[in-house]
């Protein structure tokens, strides 16, 4: 009689092994086997990173093993199983593997087919086919859309993090309880014996050091003692952790009436004011995004205040980028001055306070919630509710999405929801977020998140122009050997554009995406979100090439870039406050240093504010970084050679960012591949 030899691996995971009935069927072209019985109730297998063999006789020969069932039938309470893989030796000493990875919960079973991806076209059978459909229809039951707030990406159907399907929640969830890690952030800061002074000042700049721990050798640092020059100002927009709001300037907005007069002893190149616009050597930052957004006004012991400024740069003889000039408001007037490097120090130094607290607020909510977090939540959902787990899609891309649906809507519970930790420190909190979230949206485009086009949008794609941008150097060589990989990939199982016109899951998954999660943005770049309600699609091996390295780079690397260096950039409370208690100045000659502090945040909000990008800027316990794969989802030699072809790139890549930043003071590694988590998961 046939005998087959069936290897099963448990995860490591904690509570990852069963003492339940665990059996086994194996389902060939020629026949079904029996089920048989591979566990039962303290038999000891099965146990918490055990690998586990049986064999399996049968009566025939079943053919080409195509399914197996795994069943587990509770003994005495839940005991969730996580099965890693299964594989199969044949009675004619083959080797078949069954990738699983995930939960088996309750008295379930689940039902695998081998590892080899298949496109829908590729499955003969009507066994295949209806296994193929029945999955999908199972996830879509799973993983709904809705609408948390109107006008934003919708998002998970799930109040809480316990609602969601087992198989994406942290495993251990205190690790991501943010009350829990920001209380712990503090202690482990010694902040918490300033909390009972919440709405107290400091008493200048130097009290500020007294909640300020020092790293030995770190960023943060470096920024405390130097965040009131002009350099430091200026370098935070291309190398900061919001290194994406910079752009050329072309034409001097009417908005911004800045005259020559104004801005001459600024300018080093004997030019006006309108020769270096020009000659591309004026930059702007302009946050009318702001403008409207109501300040938190959910206490009301503290007055908050927002501002919308727009600040020009200029690029000097050393080819360093620094301000010139800074409007507060955004409609020109008597009660709303330019203010300028040549006006009294203190003028000068609040008007810059004024603009970090800004760009603190459009990174926190624009780039790094809405165009990280949220975006790659649209991208998880509608991985799982369209492409099924044989499609070489979903094995590229289900490690992108580890934890990402989590993390978003643990968020949603405690963080940014109402009365949540967000508002206890920042002046957009209660509400204003929510706006930020809704007018950004707008501007929410495919081609924005094309990293290359987006850099060139902007006029920032020149290195010989400007050197020191090494947000854009680094992220352009991790875009690109994500890029090679995603081709490397789709050439494997996509022979032609036909194929990849004819792949209906592709198709659905595309359409999920803009449709229910991007909600049918209609300003959405050069091919929209690629598809529409008019039956757009993917039509080029090409086009699919660019949407994937999309979906790759923002759920890793644009994360990482924006994510990591919230402490070194944001922990020196003067260089981003989170909220304003005074509001902007209206005229020139009276701000005092006493103002400056007064106006900056107190004892309570400025602990939160520290707990908060403290624990922002940390990696998960065991972080799986760019290109650590140790799900084998895939198992054809092709593919196992482009994964390997894809860390040589990345470790190239780490290679030539350690060098450059030998003896650099302000080194810059947030896109360093082993720095760069593989998805959203903090």
């Amino acid at each position: 009689m046939p005998s087959y030899t069936v290897t099963v691996a448990t995860g490591s995971q904690w509570f990852a092994g069963t003492d339940d009935y665990v059996y086994l069927t194996l389902q060939g072209t020629d026949g079904c086997s029996e089920r048989h019985l591979l566990d039962k109730p303290f038999y000891n297998d099965f146990e918490r990173g055990a690998v586990d063999s049986y064999d399996v006789t049968v009566e025939e020969d079943l053919g080409e093993i195509q399914l197996i069932k795994i069943e587990k039938r509770k003994y005495w309470y839940q005991d969730d199983w996580y099965l890693k893989y299964i594989t199969v030796k044949t009675p004619v000493g083959d080797y078949l593997e069954f990738p699983c990875y995930r939960w088996i919960t309750d008295e379930k079973e689940v039902v695998l087919r081998d590892g080899r991806a298949k496109l829908p076209r590729d499955d003969k059978t009507q066994i295949l086919k209806q296994h193929r459909r029945k999955e999908l229809e199972s996830r879509q039951k799973m993983y709904r859309w809705k609408e948390w707030h109107p006008g934003f990406p919708l998002s998970i159907d799930a109040h809480c993090h316990s609602e969601l399907p087992r198989d994406i929640q942290f495993d251990n969830e205190k690790g991501i309880d943010f009350i829990l890690n920001y209380t712990k952030a503090m202690e482990n800061l010694y902040v918490n014996r300033f909390m009972h002074m919440f709405q107290s000042s400091w008493s200048d700049f130097a009290d500020f050091e007294r909640i300020f721990v020092r790293i030995s050798n770190t960023i943060s640092e470096y920024v405390m003692q130097h965040w009131r020059e002009d350099f430091m100002f200026g370098y935070q927009f291309l190398n900061g952790c919001n290194p994406v709001l910079i752009r050329r300037c072309t034409e001097i907005p009417k908005k911004l009436p800045v005259t020559m007069d104004m801005v001459e002893c600024s300018l080093e190149r004997n030019l006006t004011l309108e020769e270096e616009v020009k000659q591309g050597n004026i930059f702007i930052v302009d946050y009318e995004l702001l403008d409207g957004v109501d300040a938190n006004k959910t206490d009301p012991c503290t007055i908050q205040y927002l501002a919308a400024p727009i600040c020009l740069l200029y690029k000097n003889l050393e080819k360093k980028i620094v301000p010139i000039a800074i409007q507060l408001g955004q409609k020109p007037g008597p009660d709303n001055p330019i203010f300028l490097p040549s006006d009294a120090t203190y003028d000068w130094l609040l008007a810059k306070i004024w603009v970090r607290s800004s760009d603190f607020h459009i990174h926190q909510t624009v780039t790094h919630l809405l165009r990280t977090h949220l975006v790659s939540e649209v991208f998880s959902i509608a991985m799982f509710r369209q492409l099924p787990a044989v499609h070489p899609l979903f094995k590229l891309l289900v490690p992108h999405m580890r934890f990402t649906i989590a993390i978003n809507t643990k968020a949603r519970e405690q963080l940014i929801c109402e009365c949540g930790l967000f508002d206890k420190a920042n002046a957009t909190g209660g509400g204003g977020h929510v706006q930020m979230v809704q007018k950004a949206m707008k501007d929410l485009t495919y081609s924005s998140l094309c990293f290359p086009e987006e850099i060139k949008a902007k006029g920032m794609d020149s290195k010989e122009d400007i050197p020191y941008y090494y947000y854009r150097d680094d992220g352009i060589k991790v875009w690109e050997a994500i890029k090679s990989f995603a081709e490397d990939v789709i050439h494997i199982y996509y022979e032609s554009d036909e194929v990849v016109c004819e792949d209906v899951e592709l198709q659905a998954f595309v359409k999920d995406i803009y449709v229910y999660g991007m909600r049918g943005v209609k300003a959405s770049g050069k091919v929209g979100w690629v598809t529409s309600l008019l039956g757009q699609m993917i039509r080029t091996r090409e086009t699919l090439a660019e949407y994937l390295t999309v979906i790759m780079f923002t759920t890793s690397a644009q994360h990482a870039a924006v994510n990591f260096g919230q402490y070194d950039w944001c922990s020196w409370i003067p260089n981003a406050p989170p909220t304003m208690r005074c509001p902007p100045p209206t005229e020139k000659g009276t701000v005092t240093i006493e103002q400056i502090v007064e106006s900056l945040p107190d004892r309570g909000r400025s602990c939160w504010h520290l707990g908060a990008v403290w624990a922002l800027s940390q990696f998960q316990d065991k972080e799986l970084f760019l290109g650590m794969y140790p799900d084998e989802h895939f198992v054809e030699k092709p593919v196992k050679e482009a994964m390997a072809k894809f860390r040589k790139n990345l470790d190239e890549i780490v290679s030539t960012i350690t060098e450059r930043n030998k003896n650099k003071k302000l080194p810059y590694y947030y896109l360093s591949p082993d720095r760069i988590p593989n998805s959203v998961a903090v």
